[in-house]
């Protein structure tokens, strides 16, 4: 069980939701789930158990410790304003978000007008302490993260607290956070997604196109 008990709202009932919200259950946390769909989102609470419950959108933030935004990118405006975002029923809570805005046949970040997909998450939600996180790995890779080679999870936000929480939350899911710095370079962490991507449906192994530091003098 994770050294911290935290009760999470989960905005999203696909596989992010689904997998997340099985290693959060299994560390010990409460989690409410909430999706555009009743039906889904009482499956997925049936799924994870451990008393997972089912919330309505504008309930899903109200004493929450921190909430993850799992839905594609065309949903977020119409969820968060679903959950009251824009009236600030997520200040102060810290807002994760693993949401890719890449077109995935080109990887090109799609969000016009500079900026990143996570400033405009906060733009939306404001005061919400926003962090993007969990965006670089696909949700089956949570399900069997391996112990030997964790996946590193770099982060980007402003505020301190919301940064552990995250933290905490990550090595609760088999991994190892790692802070890149404040929001406003969580665009970089997006044309990371869109650099995988397109590397990806070129036939390369993007992991391969990194350096290694392994045996490095």
């Amino acid at each position: 069980m994770g050294a911290v008990t935290m009760k999470i709202g989960v905005l999203g009932t696909g596989n992010m939701a689904r997998v997340l919200g099985t290693a959060w259950v299994r560390a010990g946390h409460e989690i409410a789930v909430s999706g555009r769909s009743s039906d889904k989102a009482r499956a997925l609470a049936d799924r994870l158990g451990g008393g997972a419950g089912v919330v309505e959108p504008e309930e899903v933030t109200e004493g929450q410790d921190a909430v993850l935004l799992a839905v594609p990118w065309e949903a977020v405006e119409d969820v968060l304003a679903g959950a009251g975002a824009g009236d600030g029923s997520l200040r102060g809570t810290a807002l994760i978000d693993p949401v890719n805005a890449v077109d995935h046949g080109a990887g090109i970040v799609q969000v016009d007008g500079g900026g990143s997909a996570a400033q405009r998450i906060a733009g939306l939600a404001p005061g919400a302490h926003v962090v993007k996180a969990f965006h670089l790995f696909p949700a089956a890779l949570w399900e069997r993260p391996s112990p030997s080679a964790p996946p590193v999870v770099a982060m980007c936000g402003d505020d301190p607290g919301a940064l552990d929480t995250a933290g905490v939350l990550v090595r609760d899911a088999g991994g190892v956070p790692a802070v890149l710095g404040p929001l406003s370079r969580s665009r970089q962490l997006e044309e990371v997604a869109g650099f995988a991507a397109a590397l990806h449906l070129s036939g390369a192994d993007p992991a391969a196109a990194l350096p290694s530091t392994a045996g490095a003098s």
